[in-house]
């Protein structure tokens, strides 16, 4: 006699991948808040975050380019799990793989110190900033348009849209400080904190709807 069993559910469910996006920005939150404080010769209103990985204490703001590398992935396969279904959000989505990737370079490949030669090193990390920058401008406009497809995504698509509205001025503003070449750095931190809060507000909304 045939014995029906019922397959196991796996463990990794959105909630669990919404649990490790958490745990990932905020680790890289608190590593860039400690870096200024075991940096205080770094300005912030002329030193790009990038510059924390070169010279002491770089380990750390490494460690912080791979958690936000490992939570940019995370949240990718916990939207992909659980997010809206609509073309728009699966693109969004699928566009986090690029700064998944992207911040992994940025980490092994850290920028040119500020007064010193360009080096080839230097040119990789450059490009992989911009890269990582476009990419992740466009998907959290994508994921905030996506968000309105779905019933339960729609009470957070208001938070998304506000914060992806604040992204596209944190991007024009660091593009224009970096022609200026003034207070590029504030604006840079600017985009970054914006981000984090995207990121890490969309992976609570995720972890919260794995346990309605």
């Amino acid at each position: 006699m045939t014995t029906l069993t019922t397959p196991k559910t796996s463990g990794l469910t959105s909630g669990f991948f919404g649990t490790i996006a958490i745990i990932c920005f905020a680790y890289a939150t608190l590593a860039l808040l400690l870096m200024h404080l075991l940096r205080p010769d770094y300005v912030p209103a002329v030193h790009m975050i990038s510059e924390y990985a070169v010279g002491r204490y770089g380990w750390v703001m490494t460690t912080c380019f791979l958690a936000m590398s490992c939570g940019c992935l995370t949240l990718l396969l916990g939207l992909a799990r659980s997010g809206p279904g609509s073309i728009v959000t699966w693109v969004g989505t699928l566009l986090l793989a690029v700064p998944s990737i992207g911040l992994v370079v940025s980490a092994i490949f850290p920028m040119d110190g500020s007064g010193t030669p360009s080096t080839r090193t230097g040119e990789i990390h450059d490009i992989s900033f911009l890269v990582n920058v476009v990419s992740i401008f466009l998907t959290t406009i994508l994921l905030a348009v996506g968000f309105g497809s779905s019933p339960r995504w729609r009470k957070f698509q208001r938070v998304a849209v506000i914060l992806s509205l604040l992204i596209v001025l944190a991007f024009v503003l660091q593009f224009l400080t970096i022609q200026w070449r003034e207070y590029f750095g504030l604006a840079n931190r600017f985009f970054v904190a914006v981000l984090f809060t995207f990121f890490f507000t969309t992976s609570v909304r995720l972890r919260k709807m794995a346990r309605e």
